[in-house]
């Protein structure tokens, strides 16, 4: 029996992708473990495995193919002694159930005709009841549909003041239920503020103005899955998430020693730490510290973790992605170090597992390397806070009632209010700044 081959979900948050490229042809002998494609999710560029043996019978969706839903069948598996060339090229999986829409009743089609007959006719009764629904505050408008005979739908007081008032009806989107043009479209038609219907001329006055309305020379290019998540999913964090913002100055010129004496000693086994690893072990020392901002607000639930799992925003071609450094509280810096270069490397060739971007209790961004002081990091849910980390620099710094010069870096801390109070978050704060001015603490 033929095998359906489907678009599988790489990712929870997964719910359509690109097929990129096959890696097999039609024809082609496939065992369990072969590699069958390569299909960009929302997160990275991912190989699909096998899970049958077979011969590849039909390629349904061809590679560069975009918005591939999961579960839809990409291509179809001929078992052994099983004719390839049988095979359906469309299986009837792909196929949309179609079903025909129920005819109207006798009774609504006959209340249709007698709103429609009304017209300037309709009694001084009909009239002002329909003045005064119209008069209420309407919907957001949609656009206008015909009635099935090639008529506009609109209201019949709306046609006599568009008659009067000389406006156009199949130029304009109406707000009222069903699109259906109501007074309050014809008065903003003579403000000049209506919407205009698509497709007619109207149209040709937008809203809004978009750049090349201005002949200003630009590129287009369409947005990727990933860009497309990213998009949905920070707009729905600073939508949904209250965040509160903290921030701290932290004396680095301890933390930058110790590294340099650590660097001396792990030289030997080519290993070289970098700042990023050893703010990364005090965020996750700090978390266990302070319990109450290592959590996860799900629903009516308040999740406490138990270990530290710290995900690092590594910017790739196209987006960002977050590799999880897990058990970062009792991992070596070394360890850290090690685990986070492999996971930095994949991570820009798109081959990070799932398990190794999904998760997390809480997050590290560092833009210190590109100058960035300080800046306001949003929440990647379900985490409820992230570190950002600003760059290190001269300033000058009061440090035993003297003024001096000293190496200052800015974190700020972003929380989610719902699941965080701000006194806990203060406390992480001073917790992580205590950390870092006093390395030795975090490797005790």
């Amino acid at each position: 029996m033929p095998i359906n081959l489907q678009m599988p979900a790489l990712s929870p948050t997964m719910e359509e992708g690109t097929l990129a490229k096959w890696l097999v042809k039609e024809g082609d002998s496939v065992s369990s473990g072969d590699l069958l494609a390569e299909i960009e999710t929302d997160k990275a560029t991912m190989e699909f495995e096998a899970i049958d043996e077979g011969v590849i019978a039909r390629i349904v969706v061809a590679e560069g193919t975009e918005n591939v839903k999961v579960g839809e069948v990409i291509a179809i598996i001929a078992e052994d002694g099983e004719d390839a060339g049988d095979v359906d090229a469309a299986p009837a999986a792909n196929k949309k159930s179609e079903k025909p829409e129920p005819e109207k009743s006798e009774e609504r089609r006959t209340s249709e005709r007698r709103e429609e007959d009304k017209g300037g006719d309709a009694d001084g009764v009909d009239k002002r009841e329909a003045d005064q629904r119209e008069t209420a505050v309407a919907p957001s408008p949609a656009p206008a549909p015909d009635s099935g005979d090639g008529r506009v739908k609109a209201s019949p007081l709306a046609r006599r003041l568009a008659e009067q008032k000389g406006v156009d009806l199949a130029a304009l989107s109406g707000s009222g239920p069903g699109g259906r043009i109501i007074k309050a479209d014809i008065d903003a038609a003579q403000d000049g503020t209506a919407p205009a219907k698509s497709g007619t001329a109207a149209s040709a006055a937008p809203a809004l103005a978009v750049a090349s309305d201005f002949d200003i020379p630009h590129s287009t290019e369409k947005l990727s899955s990933m860009r497309k998540t990213i998009a949905r999913r920070l707009t729905e964090a600073k939508q949904t998430i209250p965040h509160i913002y903290l921030t701290v100055d932290i004396q680095l010129d301890k933390l930058l020693k110790l590294r340099s004496e650590l660097n001396a000693t792990l030289e030997p086994r080519d290993i070289k730490l970098s700042v990023n690893d050893l703010l990364i072990k005090a965020l996750a020392v700090s978390l266990m510290q302070v319990p109450k901002c290592n959590v996860s607000i799900e629903g009516d639930q308040l999740k406490t973790f138990e270990r530290a799992d710290i995900s690092v925003a590594v910017s790739i071609e196209g987006g960002l992605i977050t590799p999880i450094i897990k058990s970062a509280d009792s991992k070596s810096l070394s360890a850290i170090s090690t685990e986070m270069k492999d996971l930095a490397g994949r991570a820009k060739d798109g081959k990070l597992k799932m398990h190794e971007y999904q998760g997390g209790t809480a997050s590290i961004s560092n833009m210190g390397m590109f100058g960035i002081k300080n800046f306001d990091a949003v929440i990647n849910p379900p985490q409820a806070m992230i570190m950002a980390i600003g760059a290190g620099e001269k300033r000058p710094y009061v440090i035993d009632d003297s003024l001096q010069i000293a190496t200052i870096m800015s974190a700020t801390g972003s929380f989610d209010h719902r699941a965080i109070d701000g006194a806990d978050g203060a406390q992480l704060m001073k917790v992580f700044k205590q950390l870092c001015e006093n390395p030795l603490g975090m490797l005790a």
